[in-house]
């Protein structure tokens, strides 16, 4: 039987949301999953349809999630669908549903020195099957600072100080960039990377990211 998988993109066009579900379907498509792509958030009201996917994959920045469509989708991943996703797209979305906040472990606050900032990812949990044989390496991109879910499994981090602002007094913070989670009986993956289509489309994002897509899918 076919995986079956599901995108969702819209939301703030500054990450370009198209551009990235384009990226991301192919690469499901190259691992056997069936896709549908949808530039809507009603299909995450739709319990049927949500209880018949692998995995749904959010890439919408910001928006409005409906309260009842987010409780269905929470819970269509406790019994089991998986999820996985990037940078706004999945854990800058909704901003005002705390149970999607909940269910992804981690939402956006900040990215002291914007676009093009210069930082290392450390990779953290060499063993595990989404960073087996990636070293640490370095991206211009924008540094997520997070609120973070202390149940996460984190799988590499970025230290922060980098770019001035009012966290620097605080000290050297490690920060979860990739991650994993458990909500109920479904798999949770994130990967704070992927600003731009460009920077999902590049190594090594593009092998976690696809690597992520399979471990949250059960396959």
């Amino acid at each position: 039987m076919s995986l079956r998988a599901m995108i969702v993109y819209g939301g703030w066009d500054g990450h370009q949301p198209r551009h990235v579900a384009e990226v991301f379907a192919r690469v499901l498509k190259d691992d056997g999953f069936d896709v549908e792509s949808f530039d809507s958030l009603e299909p995450l009201g739709d319990a049927d349809k949500l209880a018949k996917l692998n995995l749904l994959v959010p890439v919408w920045t910001m928006g409005e999630l409906a309260e009842a469509a987010g409780r269905t989708v929470c819970a269509a991943v406790a019994a089991g669908m998986g999820v996985g996703g990037c940078h706004g797209g999945m854990c800058d979305a909704f901003r005002g549903n705390t149970d999607w906040q909940f269910m992804t472990g981690g939402q956006w606050v900040a990215h002291p020195g914007n676009d093009g900032t210069r930082y290392t990812v450390r990779v953290t949990d060499r063993q595990h099957p989404i960073m087996r044989g990636i070293g640490d390496f370095e991206v211009s991109s924008e540094q997520y600072y997070l609120h973070v879910d202390p149940a996460v499994r984190v799988l590499a981090n970025t230290r922060f100080p980098v770019a001035d602002g009012p966290h620097v007094t605080n000290g050297p913070v490690d920060m979860p960039v990739v991650w994993t989670k458990l909500y109920g009986k479904g798999r949770v993956f994130y990967n704070s990377l992927g600003h731009q289509a460009d920077i999902v489309a590049a190594e090594p994002c593009l092998t976690i990211q696809r690597r992520g897509f399979t471990w949250a899918a059960r396959t």
